[in-house]
């Protein structure tokens, strides 16, 4: 009984989301954020500034775990390759995934779904503007980093400028590592996949995947624990931002159509005549009177 009833709610809430116009704003958005990444490329010099002014404020609060992590996977090639797939493909193929499973099962919370990721992308972006920083990997030396995706390239596609395909380094900007959307996004597809997965396996999937994303980003020396700690705040905000910004669309949507709106025409009065009148109102008007014959 709750099938018969739920599927046909669903798809019925679903008829006023079209596809053809969620696939565009969403490449718009993650358009955006690949121009914004690869444009606001900042000052080198800076951005390695910002890097080891983030690696000393975690010594100082003795929470720099990125250290051991990295040393731990440079080290042991079984867990250095898998974590450098993990870095270069799910963040591009987990989240387009949730989105369209969202999008077939749960239509219902689709719609602040898809609005609380694209707000949150989108500060991220200001994130990236406002201070462009290096990754620990991009570093001097002599701070004890190793590039894993440099060191296992050859297991993969990439090359040594991140998770870009070899010869397209150009392409991406390698100094946009605060705040962490490869966390922030991981963190919202495992929310969704603990809120609204029905069964054990789904709602663990959500709980491993942020933790592991967090692991790899650390331990392949792409990003910092405070990165890491920034992508789960600009999440934060986006959630709180989506249903504002919901509103703001729908009233912009309203106000455009009350404006552009076609008005209809008047209504003419109509003679009826007796050829017009129905058999079921035969009776009803006054018989016409007839003349007696002379």
């Amino acid at each position: 009984m709750t099938m018969s009833m739920t599927a046909p709610r669903a798809s019925a809430y679903r008829g006023g989301l079209r596809w053809w116009t969620e696939l565009p704003l969403i490449a718009v958005v993650y358009g955006l954020y690949t121009a914004g990444r690869l444009l606001v490329r900042g000052d080198v010099g800076r951005a390695v500034d910002h890097g080891i002014a983030i690696l000393h404020l975690e010594s100082a609060l003795s929470i720099d775990p990125e250290r051991w992590l990295n040393s731990l996977f440079s080290r042991y090639r079984a867990l250095g390759v898998p974590a450098d797939f993990w870095y270069a493909s799910l963040h591009y193929l987990v989240t387009p995934l949730v989105l369209v499973w969202l999008w077939r099962r749960r239509p219902t919370v689709y719609r602040l779904a898809r609005t609380w990721l694209l707000v949150s992308t989108l500060i991220g972006l200001i994130g990236f503007t406002l201070m462009p920083t290096a990754p620990p990997r991009l570093l001097a030396a002599g701070h004890g980093f190793v590039d894993t995706m440099a060191q296992y390239g050859s297991y993969g596609w990439w090359g040594a400028e991140a998770s870009a395909p070899r010869g397209l380094g150009g392409m991406t900007n390698q100094y946009a590592a605060m705040p962490s959307l490869h966390v922030g996004w991981s963190l919202w597809c495992g929310i969704m996949l603990w809120r609204h997965g029905r069964s054990s396996f789904v709602r663990a999937l959500g709980v491993l995947y942020p933790l592991g994303t967090t692991l790899v980003v650390m331990g392949t020396a792409n990003h910092y624990l405070l990165d890491a700690l920034a992508g789960i705040a600009v999440m934060g905000i986006g959630l709180l931002l989506a249903r504002p910004a919901l509103r703001v669309v729908d009233l912009t949507r309203d106000a455009a159509r009350t404006r552009f709106a076609t008005p209809r025409p008047a209504s003419s009065t109509v003679v009826a005549t007796s050829r017009d009148v129905a058999p079921a109102d035969v009776g009803i008007l006054p018989a016409p009177a007839v003349e007696p014959r002379r």
